[in-house]
């Protein structure tokens, strides 16, 4: 077909990893021609994506000569420098989100930043650069706090729970030697950590998610359940609520997940990000419209799909690599004992403490749901003979 006739959406994901490799999968069904960009073969999309460069996802040359071949790019990492998006914007380049949403994601001082002049229920806060800054906000918040690199942190990395002075100057002074700027946060007493996912679309459309909970350990999610369980009407609708205006406030094109701690009267936003989420991951099987399709109906501006959900509960385990690389010849348990169990893996070499896949799993009762796949994922890494 010639260039002139092509009628067919070329879709361009920067970063080739399992997001963008769950992302191409829902592409087949929409018939989008989808491509990576990926910094190697063997990263996860790239060893099952037709549509395949390789090269430097966060560099402006490799980013810019992959824009010019898509209609429209997106993103499964918020990594990408300010200056690159800048010049792929001006060069034309359409991306989804655009550069002046994504910086909500990748800055987290010009997300609270702007939270605050939102009024979204917060933690208190300040940027700090010195040890007597947080030792003065400690003063009114209270010991713990946490200390968080406002660039460049995920799954617990660039996050600190401190208890004194003696252990704030560690990280104060590793962030001053590193030249990384940090902000301090108080440490919420909340009940659970809840999630909602809220798809945009160009001109406006909304499509929010329910609001799960995520069991988080160590700083990894390591557990989702969707619905959350007895959440009280009112503060499901205002979590939903919540992440809808703050989409529309940040102009958000595709997907935004938005991180919440549950308090005894609210909810209070802890983090943003804009592409699908570890806490999304249940809406594969457990939605009619998984996150994916989401994206890529919003980044293309389609009519969103049903966000509903295909049974009263869905729940998904992280697969967390072991020592014991051979996972996949374990297969053959996890499907015989429970075939309800679904499995996803993102083809990566296995190594300790590395999200290798997950499992979901549906019903009517989310305990013994979450028996079944704690199971189905402890067999998976090697924790039972």
């Amino acid at each position: 077909m010639s260039e002139r006739n092509r009628i067919v959406p070329r879709v361009g994901m920067v970063g080739g990893g399992q997001l963008s490799r769950m992302t191409h999968q829902a592409g087949i069904g929409l018939g989008v021609d989808f491509s990576v960009l990926a910094a190697g073969p063997t990263d996860s999309a790239a060893l099952v994506c037709g549509g395949v460069t390789l090269g430097d996802d966060r560099g402006l040359d490799d980013v810019l000569a992959f824009a010019k071949a898509h209609d429209v790019v997106t993103f499964d990492h918020e990594h990408v420098p300010e200056p690159v998006l800048r010049a792929v914007e001006e060069a034309g380049g359409l991306l989804r989100p655009g550069r002046d949403a994504l910086r909500f994601a990748q800055d987290k001082l010009r997300m609270r930043t702007r939270m605050a002049e939102l009024g979204a229920p917060s933690p208190r806060w300040r940027a700090v650069t010195t040890l007597e800054h947080v030792t003065a906000f400690a003063e009114g918040a209270g010991w713990p706090v946490v200390l968080k690199a406002a660039r460049g942190g995920y799954d617990g990395k660039g996050v600190w729970v401190v208890g004194d002075a003696g252990e704030a100057r560690g990280v104060v002074d590793r962030a001053a030697a590193e030249e990384v700027p940090l902000l301090v946060e108080e440490k919420v007493d909340f009940g659970r950590e809840l999630a909602v996912q809220v798809a945009r679309s160009p001109h406006g459309q909304v499509a929010v998610y329910p609001v799960v909970e995520t069991v988080q350990r160590g700083g990894i999610c390591h557990e989702v359940i969707a619905p959350a369980p007895d959440l009280p009407e009112d503060k499901a609708l205002r979590a939903q609520q919540l992440a809808i205006e703050i989409a529309q406030a940040l102009d958000v094109t595709g997907v935004l997940a938005v991180e919440l701690f549950e308090t005894d009267d609210d909810v209070v936003v802890n983090e943003l990000a804009m592409r699908p989420h570890n806490s999304g991951h249940w809406s594969i099987e457990g939605a009619r419209t998984s996150q994916f399709e989401q994206h890529l109906r919003a980044v293309l501006n389609l009519p969103l799909g049903s966000p509903r959900t295909n049974a009263p509960y869905t729940v998904m385990a992280n697969l967390l690599g072991g020592e014991d690389p051979e996972v996949y010849r374990r297969y053959l348990h996890v499907m015989a004992k429970d075939p309800e169990v679904k499995v996803h893996f993102y083809g990566k070499d296995v190594r300790p403490g590395r999200k290798i896949g997950h499992v979901t799993v549906m019903g009517d009762d989310y305990r013994d749901l979450l028996e079944r796949a704690r199971d189905a994922a402890s067999y998976l890494r090697g924790e039972q003979k």
